[in-house]
């Protein structure tokens, strides 16, 4: 996985809007509650060879994570090599002298953790999180990464095709994936190798040479270049012996480590970039300045500006550029602060009918507010809240915790940073960011990135693409490693006695307007989550209003009787919590996280969000236009469009058979008073749960639950029951042809079962064994056997009367065929031959640790408790979880995947460039129903405009 600070860009098309026109005056705004954030205690040492160990104990957890950071990231690819160190980080994960490949998955999913890495600008981060007991493997298995890695043609080859894949996906098939990916590095910087792209190019990929590789791991996979980092429940002198007999042994290289030297230089004055790509709905437009680096003083000064234009509802550029000119579709900002001198960026994604210059302009206007005076006290205090409370989530996992100090460590050189930061933050002035925007932000060196379709390319105009430069393959002459004979290879060590978790315990109450509530206390840090969870979701739509119970749901904090869309995110966030709402298929839901003692004052505000909601004509309008151009751009996206399709194309004729969030068609047809109706029909108290998880005390949530909801009044007579739902097995085939589309989308898809079906246990270790995790069957024949892919999986929905099952996987375009083929192999296969002792398991391990995993969260455990209370499982199935899925038998995967997963019975959607693989993929579904992006209708059952 390639990541960059630049930005990973999600468009979130929330809106703030103003209430109702009738409102009680609130009062000025309360001065911000402060956030703190525990430090996170740790120990360090250095080991002779140069390796820097960093240790953190937590009794609380049975996991530990294990992380080993390298100060090598893509700014050190080598000439003429772009994408080289995430390419690197793929080999990684295979051989060693006594590991075969993939033999780190056998250690960590197989036993219920899991594994992954990601290449940044500066550094390349390898993790994994396993129960405790098997630390001292996972120590042993990574010192072997470090010191023996095999790297042979063959897994060279077809990692590369991986990489290449992830870049289709990533960056091709994405709409904006090339403005974020590639031109935004390549316009900012000019000499510093920031400016070239962290997952490289297909051209230069392909010139990379086994020695090239060779080398590079040599050069900086050693230890005085690395820092290992472990946090969770062990013991700490046993710990520091197993550090001293793994990575003791391993040499300092005698040469030193290469390191860049190019410095950018000053930008003397203001340029522009012009963009386009294929399938870019809407304009985009972003400004960068060059800035500080991460250690510099002036870093933290520049990440509050950035949280004051962009952190949150209540943030300027969002209030500026969505909300009042509504010009944007989405706004954003990013103080991108690495290890050497970064940039700070800040874009909007236009609004239909608006361009480029009208988003440059309001964002300097944006720019020189910032410049013109200092931030008034409030709109400070909340920038400092929301950064920091950000961090205290981000430390809710023993990963994250580690992550906050890898970080630390590479970008600033001292883990320390990951605790003196927040008080460095905590004590930026007004006057400091001020100071900042006027020094780093100066109109007269800004660079402005225009990114447009291609259409609006002048006529004549081509794109200027320099050519690679041709440099030589290094040449490699150190020693070669290779995967020892199996009678010779040293095994792994034994594995440690087992730490049982510590279940939650939850407790129940119904107040008497019919609220249930559910309160369990499972954690020490200072959080809460509260979930209201409604019984509605777009199984409720009416007929031909797609999307109404999304909508409805959407809306619900833009805006209540009483207080405005800005004034429930002001107030939201000063207090330094996190609001959101949203619908599914067969339910709602509204969701706080707060500090325990800002809890009574956020569930008063989460309240009158899910009672009273204005559902205001204007505050409609403005969320359907975001919305509009929100599929707009989801229209132009492989993946997006397979999903969409699927509900039409398994459960038609049935109130699951639409798109649950809407298509532009029935948003369109949305009025206020159809958000009202639903919202009376289902938003009650007897029709709702409400779930409390953290540092609270069943005591505590109950008289929280009666403060903010007992108020709430129950209808006369029963809500409306959930309609059975029973889908038609006909199965279809259709291949939908987006021209230009980077990549291609295939998914299998068809109905599956209830969550009450005994079933129910057996489907989830069939599907575990399809298709969850890196080394489920799809992904091994997909994406590990042939590169096919940057990843293939299933998923299993078990709802209240019926179910679905997806297999998904992106592909380039004229493999899809290929792809398709596999993935119905695999599904057969399960059903002809049942798994093995060894593989059965292992694919057990994966869900019992991920369900544990889950419950080390607030988040997590309250969306456990609520999907239980949802579907009538009793609160004692968290105990009886691991038990249920250890006692599935191999016959019963077999069994279940004859009778619910015959390739023959599912459905197929093909999303991609029709013109590369139609021909062949009609050879495999003769019934196959091409049907051209242009005409797609997903309110039609035959999916076609006009039929």
């Amino acid at each position: 996985m390639v990541r960059s600070a630049v930005l990973c860009l999600v468009l979130a098309l929330g809106l703030a809007a103003p209430a109702a026109a009738q409102r009680t005056p609130q009062p000025p705004a309360a001065p911000a509650a402060r956030v703190e954030v525990p430090p996170i205690a740790y120990k360090q040492r250095t080991l002779s060879n140069g390796l820097k160990v960093y240790w953190s104990q937590d009794r609380s957890t049975p996991n530990v994570t294990v992380q080993v950071w390298y100060e090598v990231g893509s700014k050190d690819d080598p000439q003429g090599r772009s994408g080289f160190a995430h390419l690197f980080e793929h080999m990684l994960f295979k051989a060693t002298r006594n590991m075969p490949a993939e033999t780190i998955d056998r250690l960590t999913e197989d036993v219920g953790g899991f594994n992954n890495a990601s290449t940044w600008d500066d550094f390349t981060n390898y993790y994994e999180v396993v129960p405790a007991e098997h630390l001292e493997r996972l120590l042993w298995a990574e010192s072997e990464r470090m010191g023996s890695l095999v790297v042979d043609e063959a897994v060279f080859a077809s990692e590369r095709d991986v990489v290449k894949e992830e870049l289709r996906q990533r960056v091709l098939a994405d709409p904006y994936g090339r403005l974020f990916a590639l031109m935004l590095p390549q316009a900012t910087y000019t000499t510093h190798p920031y400016k070239r792209p962290g997952i490289g190019s297909i051209e230069e990929l392909d010139a990379a040479t086994i020695d090239d590789l060779r080398a590079f791991h040599q050069d900086y996979y050693r230890p005085d270049n690395a820092a290992l980092i472990v946090v969770g429940n062990f013991d700490e002198a046993q710990f520091n012996a197993w550090v001293d007999k793994y990575f003791g042994p391993i040499k300092r290289p005698d040469a030193p480590i290469r390191r860049v030297t190019a410095q950018e230089p000053p930008r003397t004055k203001a340029g522009v970039f012009d963009g386009y790509g294929p399938n870019v709905p809407l304009p985009a437009v972003a400004l960068t300045w060059l800035g500080p680096k991460a250690a510099d003083p002036d870093a933290p000064a520049l990440k509050v500006p950035d949280a004051i234009l962009s952190a949150g509802k209540s943030s300027r550029l969002y209030n500026s550029l969505v909300y009042e000119k509504r010009i944007a579709t989405a706004a954003f900002s990013n103080a991108d602060l690495p290890a050497e001198p970064g940039m700070f960026l800040a874009g909007a994604i236009m609004a239909s009918g608006h361009d480029v210059a009208e988003g440059e302009a309001a964002l300097l206007a944006e720019i020189a507010r910032l410049q013109a005076e200092p931030p008034a006290a409030a709109e400070l205090d909340e920038a400092k809240n929301e950064l920091i409370a950000g961090q205290l989530r981000e430390r809710e996992t023993i990963d994250g915790r580690g992550f906050a100090l890898g970080y630390a460590l590479m970008t600033e050189g001292d883990a320390a940073r990951a605790n003196t930061e927040l008080a460095a933050i905590r004590a930026v002035t007004a006057e400091d960011v001020q100071r900042v925007a006027r020094r780093y932000l100066a109109a007269d060196r800004r660079m402005t990135i225009r990114y447009r379709s291609e259409s609006e390319r002048a006529a004549g105009q081509t794109e200027t693409r320099t050519a690679p430069p041709a440099v030589p393959s290094a040449k490699y002459t150190g020693p070669i490693v290779t995967l020892a004979p199996e009678g010779e290879r040293v095994a792994p060590p034994p594995v440690g006695a087992p730490v049982e978790p510590v279940l939650p315990q939850p407790v129940e109450r119904v107040l008497a307007n019919g609220l249930r509530v559910i309160v369990a206390q499972s954690s020490d840090l200072p959080l809460v989550s509260a979930e209201l969870i409604v019984k509605t979701g777009a199984w409720a739509d009416p007929q031909g209003l797609a999307g109404a119970a999304s909508m409805t749901a959407n809306m619900l904090p833009e805006g209540t009787r009483t207080r405005s869309a800005q004034e429930i995110a002001s107030q939201i966030e000063a207090l330094g919590a996190s609001l959101g709402s949203s619908a599914g298929v067969e339910s709602s839901s509204v969701s706080l996280n707060a500090l325990p003692d800002k809890l009574p004052a956020a569930m008063a505000i989460m309240a009158d969000v899910a009672k009273n909601p204005a559902f205001a004509a204007e505050e409609l309008e403005r969320q359907r236009q975001l919305t509009l151009d929100s599929l707009q751009v989801a229209y132009q996206e492989p993946g997006s469009i397979a999903a969409f399709t699927a509900a039409p194309v398994v459960f038609a004729g049935t109130p699951f058979g639409h798109v649950a969030d809407g298509t532009p068609a029935s948003i369109a047809k949305l009025s206020p008073a159809d958000l009202q109706k639903i919202h009376q029909a289902y938003f009650r108290p007897d029709n709702a749960i409400l779930v409390l998880t953290g540092a609270i005390t069943p005591e505590q949530g109950f008289a929280l639950a009666e403060q903010a909801f007992g108020d709430w009044k129950k209808p006369a007579g029963a809500p409306p029951a959930q309609p059975e739902v029973t889908p038609s097995p006909k199965p279809r085939a259709v291949a939908i042809d987006l021209p230009g589309a980077g990549q291609a989308a295939v998914t299998v898809v068809k109905p599956a079962i209830p969550r009450s079906s005994p079933a129910y246990y057996p489907a989830i270790v069939t599907n575990s064994i399809l298709g969850t995790g890196y080394s489920s069957r799809l992904n091994q024949e997909i994406r590990i056997k042939r590169g096919l892919s940057y990843g293939a999986g299933s998923s299993l929905s078990a709802r209240r009367t019926t179910g679905a099952f997806t297999a998904r996987a992106q592909t380039k375009n004229e493999s899809a065929p290929e792809v398709l083929d596999l993935i119905r192999a695999e599904m057969k296969r399960l059903a002809d031959v049942p798994p093995g002792a060894d593989e059965l398991k292992a694919r057990k391990s994966v869900l019992v640790g991920g369900f544990g995993r889950q419950l080390e969260t607030t988040s997590g455990l309250a969306a456990i408790l609520g999907n239980y209370a949802l579907y009538g499982i009793a609160f004692s199935e968290l105990g009886a979880y691991t038990g249920k899925v250890e006692a599935v038998r191999a016959e019963e995967v077999r069994d279940f995947a004859r009778s619910l997963l015959d390739p023959a019975q599912a459905s197929v959607i093909v999303v991609g460039d029709g013109k590369a693989f139609l021909e062949a993929l009609k050879t495999r579904a003769p019934e196959l129903e091409v049907i051209p992006a242009a005409e797609l209708d997903l309110d039609s059952p035959t999916l076609r405009k006009g039929r």
